[in-house]
């Protein structure tokens, strides 16, 4: 009778594990400013925040981002300063990491880039 209370316990204590190891922090992912990124995209490509905050990209591949001010104009890499927007000189991003960009202490609409994946943007309404 042992055994088989303690194989019960065990059992539900892998099932227990097993969806604890596969969920994400709702906290993180789901907060204001937060962008996630795949392999060779944004998954939104617009974020709106206010005044005085931050972005928070996250790398949920083991691609690395490298992020920057500026555009693509279809093959071509458009870097760009942007008065007003936070100074974003190839931030790189890896390994299922984040990193945070800002604040954005000025109203308006920012652009930011993966400079090593083309056609990847993100736009940055600060409001």
């Amino acid at each position: 009778m042992q055994k088989k209370a303690l194989l019960i316990l065990f059992l539900c204590s892998v099932v227990l594990f097993t969806f604890t190891a596969c969920s994400t922090s709702g906290a993180t992912s789901n907060a204001p400013g937060t962008v996630h990124m795949s392999d060779t995209a944004f998954t939104q490509s617009t974020v709106t925040i206010k005044k005085g905050e931050s972005i928070t990209l996250i790398a949920d591949t083991f691609t690395t981002q490298i992020i920057a001010n500026g555009t693509w104009k279809k093959a071509t890499a458009q870097p760009a300063k942007e008065a007003g927007a936070p100074a974003v000189n190839n931030v790189q991003i890896a390994s299922n990491s984040s990193a945070s960009i800002g604040p954005f202490t000025t109203a308006g609409t920012f652009h930011l880039y993966c400079t090593v994946h083309v056609g990847m943007e993100l736009t940055v309404v600060v409001q």
